[in-house]
């Protein structure tokens, strides 16, 4: 990119792991080197990765509290922004998954806004390779049976922590955010106005202005729109379609050579999965997976919650015995939205009164350290977590600092290469999926080693 000085030129912070690792594919497949880190890296970490375009940080922020937030975005905004990039990125997922009690998205854009000094805030939700749709302000998103609005969604209307009842983002984020929130709609983009109603947006007071799109063609143009009037640099609020829209405006501006990242990294003898989502997508993947050489094993997630290491050693010698019978291992707590083991978990927390948030927290650090001691007892070298806040807790327990992106599969799920001090794990090729997102065969297709198709 030779017309902007060698620096980054986007810097982003994700609310989960999976959405973060979505933004790391979104950029460096499009050409632009990146790195993701886990937390904000050491001066060593960060030199085993000079000149990178794009540098990230990935969070749990998404299973989060305001107090949580207000503790840990600070020092990781301050880090962001002194690394001067034109564009720094608040990650947040296509579906909008936030409320004011957890995942927040109003909370980040407040404390943000204390330390950015951004012309405007664009919030761009829409990701259409991942049909997530955004018109005259309203958000859509697809599902098994269809495109539907966020509150009609089957998948999202019932989500277990933020249950979407509202489709319209800025009524949502108005829930979240005292700021004036503004609308750039359908209308302006198709015609030659979106710089004037960016203008009128921002004299009307609006600090917040969301961004309508359906197609690669509106994310081109409100890329353009961003990056010409981001200022001395810009903070942005989106998902990782925010990032397919500026690298499209590079593009056509002939600030990025168009290069596609297309090939696999080849096929492995067996492949290790742990799971903790509970979509429906998720379901149908399972059900793939044990009719196709995976072995399903169902974690006792009530025991878990109580704190018996038993279950932990049950599901490992469980895994074991699959690996030995030619299997691959798929560790779960749920086959889908209405698996009693849901009820089960809920009411052994509650009896024992334990949050849900803690619970969870439990849940994923008991398939992180499963998955560990799998990797490290059997020197397999390719894994798959299914779960956004589950990939974080398992990467936290998996002691990584930082993810490069390897080969993709479908927008917002690609196979990553994992970096860490210790070499057990260190260059763990490791796919990263959230619960919605992936074909039935998905952990087939990593197993084979991924590429686009």
């Amino acid at each position: 990119m030779n017309a902007v000085e060698k620096k980054p030129l986007v810097a982003w912070y994700g609310d989960d792991f999976t959405g973060s690792a979505a933004v790391l594919e979104a950029l460096a497949f499009a050409g632009v080197s990146s790195v993701l880190f886990l937390d904000i890296p050491t001066e060593a970490q960060l030199a085993r990765f000079p000149d990178m375009r794009g540098i990230g940080i990935a969070s749990i922020a998404r299973s989060k509290g305001p107090d949580w937030m207000a503790q840990h975005l600070p020092p990781a905004f301050d880090w962001l922004k002194a690394r001067q990039a034109p564009v720094t990125h608040y990650k947040v997922c296509s579906t909008l998954d936030s409320a004011p009690h957890v995942g927040s998205i109003g909370k980040a854009i407040d404390i943000a806004a204390a330390r950015f000094e951004t012309p405007w805030i664009p919030c761009l939700i829409a990701s259409p390779a991942n049909r997530r749709y955004q018109l005259f302000g309203h958000l859509f998103a697809s599902a098994p049976g269809g495109v539907f609005r966020l509150d009609r969604h089957p998948v999202m209307a019932r989500h277990p922590v933020t249950p979407m009842d509202e489709s319209d983002v800025a009524k949502h984020l108005a829930r979240q955010t005292e700021r004036p929130i503004g609308l750039i709609d359908i209308e302006a983009l198709e015609g030659d106005g979106a710089d004037a109603a960016l203008r009128r947006q921002i004299e009307n007071g609006a600090e917040v202005i969301t961004l309508d799109s359906l197609s690669e063609a509106h994310l081109a143009r409100a890329g353009r729109l961003i990056w010409e009037h981001r200022g001395e640099g810009i903070f942005a609020v989106g998902s990782q379609g925010l990032d397919y829209a500026l690298v499209a405006h590079w593009r056509e501006a002939g600030l990025l050579e168009a290069i596609e990242t297309t090939a696999g990294a080849g096929p492995v003898e067996r492949l290790l999965v742990v799971s903790g989502s509970v979509s429906p997508v998720t379901a149908l993947q399972i059900d793939w997976a044990e009719a196709n050489s995976f072995e399903v094993i169902t974690l006792d997630v009530a025991r878990v919650v109580a704190g018996e290491e038993a279950a932990e050693q049950a599901a490992f010698e469980a895994a074991c015995s699959a690996l030995a019978a030619g299997r691959d291992p798929m560790v779960l707590t749920a086959r889908g939205p209405d698996d009693p083991m849901i009820g089960v978990m809920r009411d052994a927390a509650r009896n024992m009164g334990v949050p849900e948030e803690v619970a969870n927290a439990r849940i994923g650090e008991a398939l992180g350290r499963l998955l560990r001691r799998l990797l490290k007892s059997t020197g397999l070298r390719r894994a798959a977590i299914s779960g956004g806040d589950t990939s974080g807790h398992v990467s936290k327990k998996l002691d990584l600092f930082a993810f490069t992106a390897l080969a993709p599969t479908i927008p917002g799920a690609a196979l990553l290469t994992a970096h860490a001090e210790d070499p057990a794990v260190d260059g763990l090729q490791l796919a990263l999926k959230g619960g919605q997102m992936g074909s039935p065969d998905f952990f087939g297709w990593i197993k084979q080693g991924g590429g686009t198709r």
